[in-house]
């Protein structure tokens, strides 16, 4: 039996454990797993709908981001005082490719210095409007997702917030982790003391592996993320061979643990659309699976903090248009199939607005569109000085798939504007000064990012 095969039965069957409580298959341990839930609502959805257009499509690209909370409001008392605080001790930000043939997770360091400003009050104050971006959490998850959002251009939908004792709650469930350490790793800040070599760690072992910073490099957060690559991969290859699902007893320990550790947004505040969420991961090979450090600098005003660098760019952009990010070198980070290209939809019309300082671009661009195939319903005049923008005015099937369309060949992110178009169009495409042409934009050079391919030998 194939690798593969074992992990879409593993992870199938849990999201087949799920269904089975929602349709009463166990209705005792059904309400205790909805029960366990925890949901807060996102303050500003992308208002893209998630679920394919027709009957049959492929599923949507999908982001979600993961948030590993460091606060100490705990049952148990190993991690510290409680200061009624909370950082993102870890933040991950995983997509999900269309059709579910990939998914790219990109580690943002927590000490990346970002704008914070358009977090709301949520009833636990706001942060500072520029600051540390893993600071967010404290004003809620929701803060979060913003922050990222705002900060990388990439749409959203989803969130999972999960806790020190959830994250040793969910490797206890599942028996431990097998990882392979190149030497001897201690470091009493966070507990640490593991020899070299091939082994099986508990949770509270694995929690202090993916925390320490003392124990590798120089000590600063930058320096972890290795390590972090390395238990996200050994999760996964858990997956692939923990006898969870012959074990009731396992299954059971395993599904209440996930449940119990989790607080999501309320669209994934249920137990279905937990399933649905596992069952599109599941479709993935870990073959196809890279997780990769978001590219940094040194920030300008402080040389303790970061900042995205130029390549940052890159990546954002590939995780917004849902294409694979190009990491430089042929080694594990390279996906293992190629994607095949999405075709062109060209369903609802386009407006079209001149938001440059150039004369005639608006009508150009529209002939470009028609020639394209795209219906063009009316052209006009925006705001001067406003960049290249690909607004969603309304979330119909058919506009949702017209602007993606149209982003693919743009090589732009959608906006979800929320407000009706010139002539109550869906889809308006606004022309500023950094529009060249209506061309498919030119490869990005390769990126040179700390990278790991899931499937990769954890002691190679």
């Amino acid at each position: 039996m194939s690798a593969r095969v074992r992990r879409r039965r593993l992870i199938v069957g849990i999201a087949g454990g799920l269904v089975l409580a929602l349709l009463g298959g166990v209705g005792a341990l059904a309400l205790r797993l909805q029960g366990n839930l925890s949901s807060e609502a996102i303050a500003a959805p992308t208002g893209r709908s998630t679920e394919p257009a027709q009957p049959g499509a492929p599923d949507p690209a999908i982001n979600v981001l993961l948030l590993g909370s460091d606060s100490r409001d705990l049952a148990v008392g190993d991690y510290g005082e409680d200061t009624g605080t909370k950082r993102s001790d870890a933040m991950v930000l995983v997509h999900v490719s269309e059709g579910n043939t990939r998914i790219d997770a990109m580690q943002i360091p927590r000490d990346t210095l970002t704008d914070l400003s358009m977090c709301t009050d949520t009833g636990r104050g706001t942060p500072d409007d520029y600051g540390m971006v893993n600071a967010a959490l404290n004003s809620g998850a929701a803060c979060s997702v913003a922050a990222v959002q705002a900060m990388t251009g990439v749409p959203i939908d989803h969130f999972i917030e999960l806790d020190f004792s959830g994250f040793q709650a969910i490797v206890n469930g599942m028996d431990g982790l097998a990882v392979c350490l190149p030497s001897d790793m201690e470091d009493p800040y966070s507990n640490l003391a593991l020899p070299a070599g091939a082994q099986v760690i508990d949770g509270t072992q694995a929690l202090a592996l993916a925390r320490t910073r003392h124990a590798v490099g120089d000590g600063s957060d930058i320096s972890r993320l290795g390590n972090q690559q390395m238990v996200m991969s050994a999760i996964v290859q858990r997956a692939l061979s923990a006898e969870v699902l012959t074990r009731p007893d396992r299954l059971i320990r395993f599904l209440d643990a996930v449940t119990s550790s989790l607080t999501v947004d309320t669209a994934l505040g249920d137990l279905a659309s937990l399933t649905s969420l596992a069952h599109r991961v599941s479709q993935v090979p870990a073959s196809a699976i890279t997780f990769l450090t978001m590219p940094w600098t040194e920030a300008p005003s402080d040389a303790n903090r970061v900042v995205p660098s130029d390549d940052a760019a890159i990546v954002f952009s590939s995780l917004a248009t849902d294409v694979p990010v190009p990491i430089a070198g042929t080694g594990d980070a390279s996906p293992a199939e190629p994607v095949a290209p999405v075709e062109p939809v060209r369903v609802e019309a386009v407006s079209v607005l001149n938001g440059s300082q150039t004369n005639g671009v608006a009508t150009a661009t529209a002939d470009r569109l028609t020639a394209l195939g795209y219906t063009v319903a009316s052209i006009g005049d925006a705001e001067t000085d406003t960049p290249v923008t690909l607004l969603l005015a309304r979330d119909s099937d058919a506009a949702r798939a017209t602007a993606s369309s149209l982003a693919q060949e743009l090589g732009i992110t959608v906006v979800v504007s929320g407000e009706p178009g010139p002539d109550e169009q869906d889809v308006v495409l606004v022309i500023g000064d950094d529009f060249a042409s209506l061309t498919p934009p030119a490869a990005p050079a390769p990126v040179e990012v700390e990278s790991r391919n899931a499937a990769a030998d954890l002691c190679g």
